[in-house]
């Protein structure tokens, strides 16, 4: 009996390792990460809390000039022209930009200090300022998608915390995502002193960045939160999060996240699928959408979310649970 149960006991640690084991292969072997360069640049801007987005606009675009020269300075012309890209010609509007290392950037694409409808997306795994246009041409695709229905409209770009690499081991964990959500938060504070009076937030989170919008405490101005290609939350449902807003969830038919397994065993791996019922989350239509598509123009997915950002979803909107 007692050999029976040993041999049970045997199967089950076996089996919760491979589970595991797949969690890690399941989110790692997708995309590669990016290497990030060692390219020297200057300190990021600081500014005082009172200072408008138009005087940190100039500020960045200028601290972006300087990062451009030093990078061309250590022979690294790849960073330097992701830069200039960045700098869009002098047109560019960041809140925050810190070019050191892997990078830090918050851009705004919109006229914030009018706004009262505010977008703010939170990125995934190898999320930096060697992969940036990437992220970027999503935020533009969504402004542009708000704008043809409410012209107050901004959206923030989000890179603000060190994204783990899509192969590592963190990328399985929450370590990253905490260290983001104690950032966002009082980023979101201060960006409702920036937008227009009685702006309503929304928090757009793809990937492993609705990990860290999970673990993000938001206050009654953040009405929405979008989770789209999650991986989980590592919470077992929407109670558990420490938001009040609305709690949406979303997958492309053609998402390889939806092959991850759903598993949480001594700190790896996230729990239970935001898109399962049993989550409590509202469910949105993405179509047949792939894990970096959500914010392509023309999907169903883009539609879905800037109907929640504008508070225009109707019931029939919304997808079947079932």
């Amino acid at each position: 009996m007692r050999a029976s149960r040993r041999a049970g006991a045997g199967r089950g640690r076996l089996r919760r390792t491979l589970l595991g084991a797949l969690v890690a292969a399941a989110v790692a072997v997708p995309i590669s990460a990016a290497a990030s360069p060692h390219v020297p640049a200057p300190a990021p801007a600081v500014f005082a809390e009172d200072a408008s987005p138009q005087s940190r606009y100039a500020a960045n675009r200028a601290n972006i000039a300087e990062a451009v020269r030093r990078a061309e300075d250590a022979d690294r012309p790849g960073r330097a022209a992701r830069l200039r890209t960045m700098e869009a010609s002098g047109a560019a509007q960041f809140l925050v930009f810190d070019g050191r290392g892997r990078g830090r950037a918050v851009e705004v694409f919109g006229e914030l200090e009018s706004a009262d409808r505010v977008a703010v997306l939170v990125p995934g795994s190898d999320t930096t300022l060697d992969t940036y246009e990437r992220f970027r041409a999503g935020a533009l695709s969504l402004q542009q998608r708000l704008q043809r229905e409410h012209p107050r409209s901004a959206v923030v770009a989000w890179l603000g915390y060190d994204t783990p690499g899509t192969v590592s081991t963190t990328v399985v964990t929450a370590g990253r995502a905490d260290e983001a959500a104690a950032e966002l938060g009082p980023f979101l504070d201060r960006l409702l002193g920036l937008a227009g009076p009685g702006a309503r937030l929304s928090l757009l989170c793809h990937s492993y960045g609705s990990v860290v919008c999970a673990r993000t405490a938001t206050g009654p101005a953040v009405g929405d939160m979008a989770l789209f290609g999650s991986p989980g939350t590592g919470a077992g449902s929407v109670r558990e999060l420490p938001t009040g807003a609305r709690v949406w969830a979303g997958r492309g038919d053609g998402d390889w996240i939806g092959n991850v397994p759903h598993v949480r065993l001594g700190g790896i791996g996230f729990g239970t699928d935001p898109v399962d019922p049993a989550f409590g989350a509202r469910a949105f239509r993405a179509g047949a959408v792939g894990h970096s598509d959500y914010l392509k123009p023309g999907t169903a997915s883009l539609d879905s979310l800037a109907a929640i950002v504008l508070g225009t979803t109707a019931p029939d909107q919304e997808a079947d649970h079932a």
